[in-house]
């Protein structure tokens, strides 16, 4: 997964590359093409190697001249790089530290007459001007760097070699975080500031394009994704809370050539402003760069450690790259993945506006930033998922349509989700999410921050012949814990059918039947489900949700269909139908024996119920047993909320060939707190119906 970073001995030179100088002792001679902003580093920079001798600063070039005596009286002051080259004061670098859009065309006259380049992030503001400007570097044979200084940490080959020496175990992904804070005034630094496009001409000042490219950039090289041939694709969520054009609080998700998946969550609207970082996650640890303070902090089960690096200054790159032909940290091409990434950032649709009822303000006039209400968790959770705000239905986000929706007396009640976007090792399934009340409070959630493979109502299995339906970790009877193992199947639909009348009291139920297919990490399956849903109105206060599902071999074999509890995990019998609740207030959780998590855990009754305020209002769930069930409720409260049926509590369930496992239950989701004698009467109500 992780590419070998490229070195003089073993890297020919890339195309282009011209040979070593021929007097190796000469000073370079450098020009800066802005002096201001970033520009005012690069002096800084300029003037520690020009006094170590290792170069002459012989130009600038700036509309806005420097100030007196700001630079020595060698220096040669000119309006523009056109002005500068046209005097021929024999530089022979050019450093470009203008705004986004000039890069390119400047990079090109620059080329043009001859001169090596280091170019400020982001190198170009389009696909198109990246080929352009790779093509005239080729054909010129001179050198581009571009300003990524991350990628000058000596962090980066140690993070490699841990991961390649198996020191976290098999890499499940990557993330890079950055929550920044930004002003109104960072808007204001510019005309170009916050811009997609300026006077018809790509601008690219975004989150991830500007402001936290570095993070994206430095994840896309620990990925291995160097070139535009290293990555597959590139999906964008893009949104904005400030006045701009651009984005600034945005999931991007790249997916490598090489089947690495990397998920950046990227924010400037943070109520704080924390160090960026990229982690590396692995079965058996974890390795996090915080690449601004070249920091490597690794978490495994053998304990915590932390190790600070040093940095090779890409300046001080270059300068060896033209005397010794070493090769560059961060040559053109090698930021051919991050133009993808822009690329796709310039062709998304416009950021959305997220509302202001998400928003806080803080800070008077030009001073005011704002935060996007819990950003950070939201950030979290979607790294751990790989997904974007929109997957994870985050209020504010882009609303993505459900496979279909079930309606019960007009209202959508639920939506169905066929699993597509879920991440293979959250063992990808179909489910219900949202699940709502007939006055519209949320009852289920999925992907939650605590077991991001939780997805809303359903059916999963964590042990189907050794085969883990039910997504994360696997608990082992061997291992007697939980473990990471490549062994994360998937169930696809292979055939629906749909009865889409609507749900009314008293009138036909709606039905949703499906049969599904359980399949193994190969995609061969293992299992067939036939699975029917059905749906109707209760009252003007409650609605009816019925499971029904049989469990058949797809072979000619049986197949065995476990559970923690049955690998020997205490009172860990979960799998079967599972319901994830979201967060709620006051949650209270009973059935006809007994009260609480503790009481009612493993307990074998007609019927359990679970009351709390849930976000939208009160509610209250009556999970429902089929007639003789022998499987035992399965209760979280205070962990997490959830409630299921367990298939195998403490002894594998067999599936014979023609002899399918089934199982039923019926749930009624009602608004408002009831009680046990409301509960009874409504059960043997709908008991009497039918």
């Amino acid at each position: 997964m992780f590419q070998q970073a490229a070195t003089a001995e073993n890297s020919p030179l890339p195309a282009g590359h011209p040979a070593p100088a021929t007097d190796p002792a000469a000073v370079p001679r450098i020009a800066l093409v802005g002096v201001h902003g970033f520009g005012e580093r690069h002096l800084a920079n300029l003037a520690r190697l020009e006094a170590a001798g290792a170069l002459e600063l012989t130009a600038v070039a700036d509309p806005n001249p420097p100030a007196e005596g700001r630079l020595a009286g060698s220096v040669a002051v000119f309006d523009d790089l056109a002005q500068l080259l046209a005097a021929e004061p024999g530089v022979d670098v050019v450093i470009l530290a203008t705004p986004i859009q000039t890069h390119a065309p400047l990079a090109l006259a620059a080329l043009a007459a001859g001169k090596d380049v280091y170019v400020e992030k982001p190198p170009v503001a389009s696909l198109a001007q990246f080929q352009e400007v790779l093509a005239a570097a080729e054909a010129s044979g001179r050198l581009v760097q571009v300003g990524f200084q991350s990628l000058g940490s000596h962090a980066l080959p140690a993070i490699r070699n841990l991961v390649e020496s198996g020191g976290i175990g098999d890499v499940l992904g990557l993330s890079a975080r950055g929550q920044w804070v930004r002003s109104k005034a960072y808007f204001k630094r510019s005309r170009w500031a916050g811009k997609r496009s300026l006077d018809g001409i790509d601008v690219l000042d975004g989150v991830a394009t500007n402001a936290l490219a570095h993070a994206v950039a430095t994840a896309l090289q620990m990925a291995g994704a160097h070139t535009l041939a290293d990555v597959k694709s590139v999906e964008t969520d893009l949104y904005r809370a400030h006045e701009t054009q651009s984005d600034d609080t945005s999931i991007i998700r790249v997916r490598t050539t090489g089947g690495t998946t990397l998920l950046c969550g990227l924010t400037l609207c943070a109520p704080e402003q924390q160090n960026p970082s990229v982690t590396v996650h692995g079965t058996r640890g974890e390795i996090t760069l915080f690449y601004t303070e070249d920091e490597v902090f690794i978490s495994t089960a053998d304990g915590e450690r932390r190790q600070t690096f040093g940095r090779t200054d890409l300046l001080e790159n270059l300068l060896d790259a033209r005397s010794t032909g070493a090769p560059l940290l961060c040559s053109l091409p090698d930021t051919g993945a991050f133009t993808t990434v822009l690329e796709a950032i310039r062709t998304a649709p416009a950021p959305q506006l997220i509302s202001a009822d998400y928003i806080t303000w803080e800070g008077e006039g030009d001073d005011a930033h704002p935060i996007v209400h819990g950003i950070g968790p939201l950030m979290e959770r979607a790294a751990k998922a790989q997904a974007t705000f929109a997957e994870l239905g985050v209020p504010w986000a882009r609303k993505l349509p459900p496979v279909r929706t079930l309606t019960v007396d007009g209202k959508a009640v639920a939506d169905y989700q066929d699993g597509r976007r879920i991440r293979d090792v959250s063992s990808p399934r179909p489910y219900l999410h949202p699940v709502r009340t007939l006055n519209g409070a949320v009852v289920t959630d999925h992907q939650p921050l605590d077991h991001v493979w939780h997805l809303g109502a359903g059916v999963a299995l964590q042990d189907v012949d050794g085969i883990n339906f039910w997504g994360g970790r696997t608990y082992t009877r061997e291992a007697g814990q939980y473990v990471w193992r490549s062994d994360h199947g998937s169930i696809s639909n292979t055939g629906t059918s749909v009865e889409e009348t609507d749900a009314r009291s008293g009138g036909p139920a709606g039905r949703l039947q499906e049969t599904l297919s359980w399949n193994r990490p190969g995609g061969s399956p293992i299992l067939v489900e036939d699975r029917t849903w059905t749906w109707s109105s209760v009252s003007s206060s409650a609605w009816q949700l019925s499971l029904d599902f049989a469990l058949s071999p797809a072979g000619d074999q049986p197949v065995s269909l476990g559970s923690p509890g049955s690998n020997g995990r205490h009172e860990g019998g979960y799998g079967g139908f599972f319901w994830r609740l979201p967060a709620c207030d006051g949650a209270a959780v009973w059935t006809p024996a007994g009260a609480g998590e503790s009481e009612v855990h493993g307990s074998l009754t007609p019927w359990l119920a679970w009351a709390g305020e849930f976000p939208g209002g009160s509610a209250t769930l009556i999970f429902v047993a089929a007639e003789g069930s022998t499987d035992p409720w399965f209760v979280r409260v205070d962990g997490y909320p959830g409630v299921g049926q367990s298939l195998a509590w403490d002894t594998p369930v067999i599936s014979e060939p023609g002899t399918p496992v089934q199982r039923s239950i019926t749930v009624f989701v009602a608004d408002g707190i009831l009680g046990t004698a409301d509960i009874e009467a409504l059960i043997n109500r709908q008991g009497n119906r039918s």
